[in-house]
C-alpha cells in the first residue's frame, strides 16, 4: 500500500500499446500505457473501458449507430467507452494512458482487426517499481 507517482512508473518502460497494471481496485486492473500511433480496432462485448489520457493527446474513433466519429481527448480528459462499441484509439506522440478495465481484460477485446506488430494483445503485464 505505497503510492504509485505515474510519471515515475512511465519512466521505468518504454513499449507503447502494452499496459502495465499499477494497482487493482476490487476485480479492475488500473492500468497504464505508454501509446503512440494507432491501436487496432476492436470490441469489448461485456465491459466498458475507461480512459483517463495523463499526457499528450488521445484520438477514440467510434463506430456507432449513425456512423463512425472522432473523439479528442487532451490530458486530463477521461472518456468511457460503452461495452459493445467498437472503437480504435490513435495517440499523438508522448501520449500515456491510464485504463481501468475488470482483471483479465484482453487490450484487443474480444473481437479485433489483425493486431500490428507494435500492438501488445495482452490482459496487462506487472508493474514492478
Amino acid at each position: 500500500m505505497e503510492p504509485v507517482a505515474l510519471t515515475e512508473a512511465l519512466a521505468t518502460f518504454d513499449a507503447v500499446w502494452s499496459p502495465r497494471i499499477v494497482t487493482t481496485v476490487n476485480d479492475y486492473d488500473v492500468r497504464l500505457a505508454k501509446a503512440e500511433g494507432e491501436h487496432v480496432w476492436h470490441v469489448h462485448e461485456d465491459t466498458d473501458e475507461f480512459f483517463l489520457v495523463v499526457t499528450g493527446e488521445l484520438t477514440i474513433a467510434l463506430r456507432e449507430k449513425d456512423g463512425e466519429r472522432d473523439v479528442v481527448l487532451p490530458p486530463g480528459s477521461v472518456l468511457t467507452v460503452p461495452r459493445g462499441t467498437w472503437h480504435k484509439p490513435f495517440a499523438a506522440p508522448g501520449t500515456a494512458i491510464l485504463l481501468l478495465e475488470p482483471a483479465g481484460t484482453p487490450t484487443t477485446g474480444d473481437a479485433h482487426d489483425p493486431v500490428p506488430d507494435h500492438v501488445d494483445s495482452t490482459t496487462g503485464h506487472a508493474w514492478h517499481p
